[in-house]
Order: C-alpha cells, then sequence, then structure tokens
C-alpha cells in the first residue's frame, strides 16, 4: 500500500547556504525514510530566508501545511521532516505536534526510525532534545560571528559591509583573507574620503561648533544646491524626500563616530521580544535596538580617511548631550493608534505623505516640512492639520457610489476615458537621471565655492553632462506603447468591486489596508478646503504593466 506524505523542510541563508542544495539533501533524508515502506511525496512545503526561531504558524509554508492538517481531503497520509533540527526550535516541537495528533496526521522523522509514538517517552525525549539543540547552535554560531566581529574590528579596523556613510565612498582594499573567498573573486573595501561630499561634512561640523543649529544648517545647505544624502545615493533611497537637506539627516552626521577615521561596529543590536506577553507559545519577533555608547566597539588605531578629529567630534557631542538635557522622554502608547487613511494622505502643499497624530482621543494628520525639512522652494504653513472624521465617512461614501453594482458600468466608461498611455510612464523614468545629471553639476560648481580642487572637479563636471547627453539620445528612441483596453480596466474593477463593499464595516486599520489595496490616493488642499481622492487601481502581476487607469474626484470638507 503506497502512503502519501507531505514534506516540510527549512532553510536560513544567514549562514549563506544555497536554498536548492538544502532542499535536495533534506529531501533525500526523507525519501531514505519513507521509500522502503512504500511511501511517496506527493506535497511540498518549504521555507526559505525565514529563521529557526520564527513559530510554524508565522513561517508561510508551515502556516499552510497547518492549514492543510485541519482539511478532511488534504491529499496526503502523513508529514515527514528531513531535518528535525531545522524545523523545530526550543520548544516549538510540544507546541505544534499535539495538532498533528489532534487531526490524526502521523509525523514522520528520521531521528526515530519512522512516525513518532505519542505514547513514547523516548519519543518525546528525542524531539525536545533536537529542539534545545537547535536553539543552543543558533545562539552559539551569534556568539562566535559577535566575536569575530568585534575582534576584526578592534585590531584591524576592516570595513564590515553596508552602504558607505555620506561624505566617503568605497575603494578597493586588496583580495579577501580567506583564501575560499578569495577565490571566489572576494575582495576587502575601504572607505576613501569623497572629494565633494566630505566637504561638506567638515563645513557641517565647523559651523555647529560656531552654534548653529540643524534647521539652520540644513536650509544653508539646501540654498547652497547642495544635494542632500538621499539626493546623492537615489537608488537606494527612493522613499525619501530629495528635495532639500532634513535636520534629521544633519544629525545623523553630526552623531556619526567612523567619521574621525576609526571604524566603529556594535552600535546596534538585534533583540528577540516576544510578540504576544500573555500568549508565550506566538513566539519571538526581532527588533534592533541602539546600544549605548559604552558598548560601541572602535578600532584602535585610525583605518580611513578621518573628516573630523576626535576632539571636535566628542565636543560636538558634549554640546548635543547639553542640549538634549533639558528633554522629557514620552511614555509609550499601551497600544497601536489606528489611522484608517494611513499612508494614504498626502499633503497638498509638498506632495509629502501625512503623519497620523492623536489627540483628544480622536486620529489627526499632519504634515510638519518646514519644521523637519529645509525650505525646498515651497509655500508651506507651519502646520498643516485635517482631523479623520472630517473626511473619512465622504470617502467611503465616494468608493460605495462609485464602485456600487449600480454605478459599475459609469465607472468603467470613466476610467476608461481617463487611461493613461504608457508612454507617459515610460518617459518618466529617462527623465530622473536627466534631472539628476544637472543637480550633479551643479553640486560639483557649488563645491568648487567652497574650496575644492578645481584639478579634480572639472572631470567630475564632465562627467555627469556625457552621460545627460547619452540619455537624451535614448529618450528619443523610446517606443510607443498601447493603453489601457476597456476589458482590462473592466476586469480590475470587478476584481475590487467586491472589496469595496466591505469597507463601511471594516474597523479602522482594515480600512487602510483595503485603500492602499485600492490604490487610493487622497490630497489634502487647506486652502481650497477640499480633498482630491484618486483610485489607480493596480493590475496583478501576471497582467501586462501598461493596464493603468484612474477614476478622480474633488471631495468637499465640512465648513
Amino acid at each position: 500500500m503506497t502512503i502519501k506524505f507531505g514534506f516540510y523542510g527549512r532553510v536560513s541563508t544567514e549562514d549563506n547556504q544555497d536554498p536548492q542544495a538544502s532542499r535536495a539533501w533534506q529531501l533525500h533524508r526523507a525519501r531514505a525514510l519513507i521509500e522502503s515502506r512504500g511511501g511517496v511525496i506527493v506535497a511540498e512545503f518549504f521555507d526559505v530566508d525565514k529563521s529557526r526561531s520564527i513559530p510554524w504558524q508565522l513561517r508561510p509554508h508551515a502556516a499552510a501545511l497547518l492549514e492543510e492538517l485541519k482539511a478532511p481531503r488534504r491529499g496526503f497520509d502523513a508529514v515527514v521532516i528531513g531535518e528535525p533540527q531545522r524545523a523545530f526550535y526550543g520548544n516549538q516541537y510540544s507546541l505544534t505536534f499535539p495538532l498533528f495528533e489532534h487531526f490524526g496526521v502521523p509525523l514522520w522523522v528520521p531521528e526515530v526510525g519512522g512516525p513518532i509514538d505519542p505514547a513514547n517517552e523516548a519519543h518525546d525525549m528525542i524531539m525536545g532534545v533536537f529542539g534545545g539543540l537547535s536553539k543552543g547552535e543558533r545562539n552559539r554560531i551569534k556568539i562566535r560571528v559577535w566575536a569575530a566581529m568585534a575582534a576584526i574590528t578592534a585590531t584591524e579596523g576592516r570595513f564590515l559591509g553596508g552602504r558607505p556613510p555620506y561624505g566617503y565612498q568605497l575603494a578597493d582594499a586588496g583580495p579577501h583573507p580567506n583564501p575560499g573567498k578569495a577565490a571566489d573573486g572576494r575582495r576587502l573595501r575601504r572607505l576613501v574620503a569623497d572629494p565633494v561630499t566630505s566637504l561638506v561634512v567638515r563645513w557641517i561640523y565647523r559651523e555647529f561648533l560656531k552654534g548653529r543649529g540643524y534647521l539652520d544648517l540644513a536650509e544653508e545647505l539646501t540654498l547652497q544646491g547642495i544635494l542632500c544624502p538621499s539626493a546623492s545615493d537615489p537608488e537606494r533611497n527612493k522613499h525619501r524626500d530629495q528635495r532639500a537637506w532634513s535636520k534629521y539627516a544633519v544629525r545623523v552626521i553630526l552623531t556619526n563616530p567612523r567619521y574621525t577615521g576609526h571604524q566603529v561596529w556594535n552600535k546596534q543590536r538585534k533583540d528577540e521580544v516576544l510578540l504576544n506577553v500573555e500568549n508565550v507559545a506566538l513566539g519571538t519577533t526581532t527588533k534592533q535596538r541602539w546600544n549605548t555608547k559604552d558598548k560601541w566597539i572602535w578600532s584602535e588605531h585610525p583605518v580611513h580617511d578621518a573628516l573630523v578629529s576626535v576632539e571636535d567630534y566628542q565636543r560636538v557631542q558634549d554640546i548635543l548631550a547639553k542640549r538634549a538635557s533639558g528633554q522629557y522622554s514620552q511614555r509609550p502608547h499601551p497600544t497601536r493608534r489606528p489611522y484608517a487613511l494611513r499612508g494614504v494622505l498626502f499633503c497638498g502643499y509638498c506632495e509629502c505623505r501625512m503623519q497620523g497624530s492623536w489627540n483628544n482621543q480622536q486620529a489627526y494628520y499632519r504634515c510638519r516640512l518646514p519644521a523637519q525639512d529645509a525650505n525646498a522652494g515651497v509655500h508651506h504653513p507651519k502646520m498643516v492639520y485635517l482631523r479623520e472624521a472630517e473626511i473619512l465617512g465622504e470617502v467611503d461614501g465616494w468608493l460605495a457610489t462609485a464602485f456600487g453594482p449600480d454605478a459599475l458600468e459609469r465607472t468603467i466608461a470613466a476610467m476608461s476615458e481617463q487611461a493613461i498611455d504608457p508612454n507617459e510612464t515610460t518617459q518618466l523614468d529617462p527623465r530622473k537621471p536627466l534631472a539628476m545629471c544637472d543637480r550633479k553639476v551643479s553640486q560639483y560648481r557649488s563645491a568648487l565655492d567652497v574650496g575644492g580642487d578645481s584639478i579634480e572637479m572639472f572631470p567630475r563636471i564632465s562627467e555627469p553632462k556625457n552621460e545627460s547627453d547619452c540619455r537624451e539620445e535614448k529618450l528619443k528612441a523610446v517606443p510607443a506603447g498601447q493603453p489601457a483596453s476597456v476589458a482590462e480596466i473592466r476586469s480590475m474593477i470587478e476584481e475590487i468591486a467586491d472589496v469595496v463593499s466591505l469597507v463601511a464595516e471594516a474597523d479602522a486599520s482594515d480600512k487602510a489596508e483595503i485603500y492602499t489595496r485600492l490604490g487610493l490616493k487622497l490630497t489634502y488642499y487647506p486652502d481650497k478646503h477640499y480633498v482630491e481622492a484618486r483610485v489607480e487601481p493596480r493590475p496583478s502581476p501576471v497582467r501586462s504593466v501598461s493596464v493603468r487607469a484612474r477614476l478622480t474626484a474633488v471631495l468637499r470638507l465640512n465648513a
């Protein structure tokens, strides 16, 4: 008699293992166990890049396996695991196996030579030991890695990866000292001063020591046309505003000890915290937290170009400590506040996403661009506020009307008329780099004004100009596309019509998710006293990306 099995495995890429190779050997162990008993694997559940400390309910494929256990027609008779140390961590076995026992699905593992017998104390003890070994192995790896990183930082000062701080760029530092990695072509990197941005860092420290504040420095840098850190590296900062310097960007530079020429590591750590203190069985999640300065690991000697002296850096930290001495620490909120319009409400002055603020037991949204960023040439009040209750009912009413059964045909016709030509979106991408090239040229000229080396700057000015000319030629060759068809728009609208029907009864946190799925974008214009609502449904990944259409409306606020 053939026994149908479901296979479960897991691999974490933290130890640089190949997921395909790991899956292959785990499958090999599982098949070696069951094939002699007439077993065959008919379903696979394999989690990739999920730590073993994550409980089964939070691993995508493990959770899917647990759901399949509940189905009477699940398609398999038993489950086999090729490596229990990869499947279970700590007490996960004792929390998971009762589900297999309850639904009558045997669990096979090589370590017991077949199915686990719930009445066998030896089996239970063996699986508990493997869970403990799994936890101990992970802890030992963490300790060894931490000790190695600390020793490399202190004694060698080696660059340990990541993006270079603003003011630096990466340069080759020779082959990797590990022979295996060197054979694969891996090389070391080191930080060298960027000829343009390093001048900006030195200027920020010099002016701050003269008594200037964060926002004052940010406004001066923006006025001079100096690119902010996010605009200097736009590919990795697409989520950030790149128009102007913010006071937080200035503060990050002033608190970064690596500008002294020393390598500094262990500024942050990863802690495992309980998902629910009332239910420990749910497991833990990893959170990144800041370490105190006494736990930072400094290199014994300077290892890269110093932009400021250790003495000046320490003077800056003393000033910051004195300024912060009068601040108070806010008590954390016991629960997360629900914001129905989270992530979909934008300011009409600056087009920035408005932030949630809880006042008088109500949800508000605010934009504080002038208090955080330098003036980027945008007329903006000091504070823009909007109460959620003023607009939430109007938004739900408009969605119910526009996507209701009676108005569906009218909505499809309106969106067909406003369908976005793919040519418009295609031409946006080449023009962004063109503007960036112009800004780079302006930045290099500003660097000349503050004392940059002209011999070194002129080749850098010619490089973006040549790139700009090349992109102009590519822009002329952009092929024409096809606008969205009525059938494609109808298919998208019918998919989201059912979702809209759930909005009225949903709570605030669910509303935020529904609005995001609908492609809703709200823009608040305080001077005109209205909110522009726009819906741009996102096509499914299997459809053509050229299928785009929008539906807009103006929602008047109560006077």
